[in-house]
């Protein structure tokens, strides 16, 4: 059996060397004649997997260990026989850190109170719906807008429209789709972001495309009291330095990049394809992450909720780092810049994730064993 396998999945081999050969290929580079004599395509989101990639192949099983599958043509597989399979929820919580952490930068240049903003959170799928989680435990305001699952379960949404004219903070987290009425292309376009309330800080990490990014440049331009976080791009590895430059973070689409998140993602495609093969999984991924480098934090009960909430965020992943090695990279040709992008996700340094992160605290408080819950974090 020929494994064809993206080149940064991580624990390919502890995974799937029991199969057969292993042949990694770049994500981008992977075409017909890579894929001809493969049985099986592992990818992430950056290889386009379709008619015109696989047509006269010997793949009969496609996995993508991401939570996206707008690179897959689903309709195609279902025509050709192709088992597939995503990672829905593998990176959740890292792309829940991400929010975090930006929050708390965006808080410290700005000067206000978290608690005080009132967040609007646009899909609430594995992503979304564990930020919610999140948002409301800390006892923040959070109005949540996904129009299927308000169809199907009739529970608490609010429109788009109001998510825009009501919230300080709006964080996208909606798959990509282009057609429909359910069309998330240009979700947020010139219109509904001229609309935005005074201040507002407008998060992406979904996928680049859920916002105009034109649009967005020249709306920044525009209006100096808004600020934008970008994880995603139009067009990337390509990217609109211009509105790189006016965003308070820039970063490769790496939200989702811890390395539990990644690993992960890995295994849940290794079980769907022992269940493809009718066999049970013989590798645990528990058996394989190595230990946390920063494993326990001791706070104080007089520590102040604000600073141990910020403290205890950064201290398992804060954005910045990220957005400066972006920002170093944004130099050079088009060519040179998309390479570098690429380059930042195959050699992205080690992180992991609050829901590993033990918390004691030393004496009675109220409101720190609360913030740790929240997270998702142990109390001791």
């Amino acid at each position: 059996m020929l494994i064809v396998a993206d080149e940064n999945i991580p624990l390919l081999d502890a995974f799937f060397e029991g199969f057969g050969e292993i042949r990694r290929v770049p994500g981008r580079s992977i075409d017909r004649a890579t894929v001809a004599q493969a049985d099986v395509l592992l990818v992430r989101s950056v290889t386009n997997v379709n008619r015109a990639l696989l047509e006269g192949s010997n793949v009969r099983f496609v996995g993508t260990c991401t939570i996206g599958t707008d690179h897959l043509d689903l309709d195609y597989f279902k025509q050709a026989g192709i088992q597939w399979s995503s990672a829905p929820g593998c990176n959740a919580r890292g792309v829940v850190d991400y929010v975090l952490g930006s929050l708390q930068t965006l808080a410290e240049i700005e000067g206000v109170e978290l608690g005080q903003r009132t967040y609007g959170v646009v899909g609430a799928g594995e992503v979304g719906g564990r930020l919610v989680k999140v948002l409301k435990g800390l006892g923040w305001n959070v109005l949540v807008c996904d129009p299927p699952r308000q169809i199907a379960e009739d529970g608490d949404y609010v429109s788009l429209q109001q998510i825009i004219e009501q919230c300080d903070v709006i964080s996208l987290h909606t798959p990509l789709t282009k057609s429909g009425n359910g069309s998330t292309w240009h979700l947020l376009d010139r219109l509904r972001l001229e609309q935005l309330k005074p201040g507002t800080w407008l998060i992406n990490a979904s996928r680049g495309a859920v916002v105009d990014n034109a649009a967005l440049r020249e709306v920044l331009l525009a209006r100096e009291d808004l600020q934008a976080v970008l994880d995603v791009w139009e067009g990337e590895p390509e990217v609109d330095v211009d509105l790189a430059d006016l965003c308070v973070l820039a970063t490769p689409h790496i939200a989702g990049y811890s390395l539990d998140g990644k690993q992960r993602g890995t295994a849940q495609i290794y079980q769907a394809f022992c269940a493809h093969l009718g066999q049970e999984p013989s590798v645990q991924l528990s058996d394989l992450l190595p230990a946390p480098w920063l494993a326990e934090v001791h706070l104080n009960a007089a520590t102040d909720p604000a600073w141990a909430l910020a403290t205890l965020c950064r201290s398992v992943y804060d954005p910045r780092r990220d957005d400066a090695d972006f920002r170093r990279s944004l130099v050079g040709t088009v060519e040179e810049q998309r390479k570098a992008f690429d380059l930042l996700r195959k050699h992205y340094p080690l992180r992991r994730e609050i829901d590993g992160l033990k918390v004691r605290i030393n004496g009675e408080s109220a409101a720190l064993p609360a913030i740790v819950s929240a997270l998702g974090a142990e109390a001791l």
